[in-house]
């Protein structure tokens, strides 16, 4: 049996998960900004789930969770940072108050938690999985400011499998293509700087006519999830979904592509030896 802690589980990936993990017998810290929100998620499952109010841009919050779930189970052995939102729209189009929240939750508050979470896990080991997307393995036009925050979460995974391995803990970078959850609705924000020029590379019409159609059944990647947490081999990037695997495999062609044309001209860039 394991325990989990769970950020931002009122919607999506994080309330299926909770749910899942709960019902196959684990015990689960369920979290959300707004704790009202899972209430119902929580009710079901009396003492083997508890919720927690936990806004993860906040510090003192995400120990204070931490502390609860010490409190009540002992501690435990899944941390995953779910919580975060998108922002569409160009670069161009995007402002400050709308991408630095972006940021603040996708970004800081993985750290936040991560950190409060780290000497709890550093005791006995654990699993830290860490929520990204396709969006964090290539950019495109129009999701600019999610690529990057993505982009961000991909980083700051790969440093922290490498600094927490001595201590037993493993890092799983979750990297899913579209799902049929309601992100592309209430988890989705656009610039409000709607420029023409722009129209072409927009992703608005993306979310329009593909919310509540996604291909990806998300109760599958949840099971994915859940047999990596339980695996000895999982890898440290585990791209989710056909549109996942192809993004990556294109990038990495591409990667490749830029690498081998000017590889004579920028590896030549040492001093010259005597």
């Amino acid at each position: 049996m394991k325990t989990w802690l769970i950020t931002g589980c009122s919607s999506g990936f994080g309330q299926r998960l909770a749910r899942a993990a709960v019902q196959r017998g684990d015990q689960v810290i369920a979290t959300a900004r707004n704790v009202k929100t899972i209430e119902e998620l929580v009710a079901p499952f009396g003492g083997r789930m508890l919720a927690l109010p936990l806004d993860v841009t906040d510090a003192a919050a995400a120990k204070a969770a931490v502390e609860k779930a010490v409190e009540t189970f002992g501690g435990f052995d899944v941390l995953v940072n779910n919580a975060g939102y998108g922002l569409f729209g160009a670069i161009e189009e995007g402002t400050a108050e709308e991408y630095r929240p972006m940021f603040e939750v996708n970004v800081f508050g993985l750290i936040e938690t991560t950190k409060a979470a780290l000497p709890i896990l550093r005791r006995s080991g654990g699993t830290i999985v860490n929520m990204s997307s396709g969006a964090g393995i290539a950019g495109s036009g129009g999701a600019g400011y999610y690529n990057a925050a993505k982009f961000a979460v991909e980083g700051i995974s790969e440093a922290l499998a490498g600094e927490l391995k001595p201590f037993g803990i493993r890092v799983l970078i979750i990297e899913p293509g579209p799902f049929r959850t309601d992100f592309l609705g209430r988890s989705i924000t656009i610039a409000a700087n709607e420029m023409p020029e722009y129209a072409a590379s927009s992703r608005k019409h993306y979310r329009e006519t593909n919310n509540g159609h996604q291909a990806g059944d998300p109760d599958k990647a949840i099971a994915v999830i859940l047999r990596a947490v339980d695996a000895d081999d999982a890898p440290l990037h585990l791209p989710v979904g056909p549109a996942a695997h192809s993004i990556a495999e294109r990038k990495l062609a591409s990667f490749r592509r830029d690498i081998d044309a000017w590889r004579d001209i920028t590896i030549a860039t040492d001093f010259d030896q005597p």
